[in-house]
């Protein structure tokens, strides 16, 4: 990476060694999650920010894993007892728990993170009773209602200040088109856990049941569901573009690299087709490695001269 992993904690003013072990702990865990990504951050992010990403993307991965993980009464009682130490520990700025204390670290830097902490928790009930989606419209609130507060507890950090409502549409757009390809990307996965994340209206309009999903049925119909659903998330993801334009300069080129990848990923599971239904579609190496360079090449201009490597 650019910066060593201690360089970029002193850049961010974390000095503390608990706290510094914090955001560590924070950052392999990240790392696991999603590798593309995490490098993407480490490459083509200053150094003061990286921390705080790295803090917020640990909390809403924690979050989401504590409303996935067990049967549903183990889940729902996990998720009450999490939203309480959460919601203590913005009450009282103190907490013991790994992942809230580099949290709370952050709000001090960006105090707005409270409030979006508090309307992600109020979204989480979304997630925790997933019951498929019955219409498009559905599909929408769960956006609305969850996804979208999931993605500002990160874009928030690159938000410039100015043109707040532009900026959620912005954000709003991409993660419409982020949430969708998820879904269809990860739709053998989320069969096999027993969630159907798409439309039961999309599939009736292309004549497709579940179990013509659940089985990995070659046909017309659910080649055109997927086909479909993932020309919408292109769709929105396209339209989300004006995000970069949105942020910041310093932080554009990681932006304009997340959407690339996400473009790809689009052109990868388009390439598998049904194929989805047995596993997730990947980008190239080289296509993503491509990707990276041009967002360190714009990096490294913006750091040269604070244009916005356009």
């Amino acid at each position: 990476m650019t910066d060593t992993w201690n360089h970029v904690l002193d850049s961010a003013g974390i000095h503390d060694p608990r706290l510094r072990e914090d955001y560590t702990r924070q950052r392999a865990l990240v790392a696991r999650y999603r590798r593309h990504a995490y490098v993407a951050v480490r490459l083509l992010l200053p150094g003061p920010v990286i921390p705080h990403v790295i803090a917020t993307t640990a909390f809403m991965h924690h979050t989401d894993t504590v409303l996935d993980e067990g049967a549903l009464p183990d889940r729902v009682a996990a998720s009450r007892t999490w939203g309480a130490a959460v919601r203590d520990a913005l009450e009282t700025g103190l907490s013991d728990h790994p992942v809230l204390r580099p949290l709370l670290h952050t709000m001090t830097i960006h105090p707005w993170l409270a409030g979006q902490v508090e309307e992600f928790l109020a979204g989480a009930a979304a997630d925790l009773d997933f019951a498929g989606f019955a219409a498009e419209a559905d599909y929408q609130e769960y956006v609305d209602v969850y996804a979208l507060p999931a993605f500002m507890l990160v874009a928030g950090l690159f938000a410039p200040g100015t043109d707040k409502a532009g900026f959620r549409a912005a954000c709003r757009s991409h993660i419409d088109g982020s949430q969708r390809l998820d879904f269809v990307n990860d739709i053998a996965e989320d069969l096999a856990g027993g969630r159907l994340t798409l439309p039961a209206t999309a599939l009736k309009r292309h004549d497709v049941s579940r179990a013509d999903l659940e089985e990995a049925r070659d046909t017309p119909g659910t080649a055109a569901l997927l086909r479909d659903q993932l020309a919408q998330a292109r769709a929105d993801l396209l339209a989300g573009r004006r995000l970069a334009g949105l942020t910041a300069p310093a932080h554009r080129p990681f932006v304009q690299a997340l959407i690339a990848l996400e473009l790809l990923t689009v052109e990868a599971a388009a390439r598998k087709g049904t194929a989805l239904l047995r596993g997730s579609a990947r980008p190239s190496v080289p296509a993503s490695l491509r990707v990276l360079a041009r967002g360190l090449v714009r990096t490294r201009r913006i750091s040269r001269t604070g244009r916005t490597g356009r």
